[in-house]
């Protein structure tokens, strides 16, 4: 979903471009869970808060963003790559 998002804001850049923001976000807001502060945490106990911050640390959530963001590409190159050409517009005759 976060590759989604990132290509849907910068769609002319790169693939690679965008994986690579996309997996820095995920392993950015992966690790700010480690950080334990009273108004993160308050943050973290509203639902939005929640669901865009989680709540604790795993390791294994790394693996799983990776592993989204590879599936990602991996469908938009195949989409691009069998995609039907485009059809050229009809000439003034």
């Amino acid at each position: 979903m976060l590759f989604l998002l990132v290509s849907a804001m910068l769609a002319r850049s790169a693939i690679a471009i965008r994986a690579a923001i996309s997996l820095g976000l995920a392993f950015a807001v992966e690790f700010s869970q480690l950080y334990h502060a009273p108004w993160i945490d308050s943050i973290r106990q509203t639902t939005l808060g929640g669901l865009v911050l989680g709540s604790g640390f795993l390791g294994s959530d790394l693996i799983c963003y990776s592993v989204g963001i590879a599936v990602g590409v991996g469908l938009e190159w195949v989409f691009r790559r069998f995609s039907l050409p485009k059809l050229k517009a009809p000439s003034g005759n």
